[in-house]
């Protein structure tokens, strides 16, 4: 099977969005991690950086997921290759 250039195109748009998140999360789990002393001010009452490993990490990953998941649903009927329901 040869890949065509709509292949190519959602590839791309695939990999490029995988990075961009992968990314984000590199930074909210290990840069935040990593100044966490340096991130003293208060966020919703609570130290920046205690946030974070309590409930802030966990909040992006699931918008990370969701966002995801929604970006490439729309990708897939963009470029025709959606899954059907039978």
């Amino acid at each position: 099977m040869e890949l065509t250039d709509n292949h190519r195109r959602y590839w791309r748009k695939n990999l490029n969005i995988t990075g961009i998140l992968l990314a984000i999360w590199f930074v909210v789990t290990f840069v935040v991690s990593f100044f966490a002393r340096e991130l003293s001010f208060k966020f919703f009452g609570w130290p920046f950086s205690f946030w974070m490993g309590a409930q802030g990490s966990l909040v992006v990953y699931c918008l990370i997921i969701w966002y995801y998941a929604r970006y490439m649903n729309k990708l897939d009927i963009e470029h025709g290759v959606q899954e059907t329901e039978e």
